[in-house]
């Protein structure tokens, strides 16, 4: 089965579990690795969900945080769910109401 991929990424909740909660912590880290990222750069790595990353970066991270890529990124695919169903009553369906036209109102004038 082919499709879409997506994936989820946990480098914030990583480095909280590592104790690690601000992201200007990552620059010096990044930097002594060859990573050299401003902080706002680290600080859309961590808060957002990047597009793209290259593998030194990943490498560095994984390094810095002790942990795996697959620590970092979580792919999964995603699944297409039916829209709900509206309840329907028991019962047979309501009959129809045949609509009565009136004349318009008289003018006033």
């Amino acid at each position: 089965m082919s499709g879409p991929v997506g994936y989820r990424w946990h480098l914030r909740r990583v480095m909280a579990e590592r104790g690690m909660f601000a992201t200007s912590e990552l620059v010096p880290r990044l930097a002594e690795r060859g990573v050299r990222l401003s902080r706002e750069q680290v600080y859309r790595l961590v808060t957002g969900v990047p597009q793209r990353l290259s593998l030194q970066t990943l490498a560095a991270l994984c390094d810095i945080l002790d942990c795996a890529p697959g620590d970092l990124v979580e792919p999964y695919r995603p699944t297409r769910t039916p829209p709900p169903r509206k309840a329907t009553p028991a019962g047979p369906p309501p009959a129809p109401r045949r609509a009565r036209v009136a004349p318009p109102p008289p003018e006033q004038g």
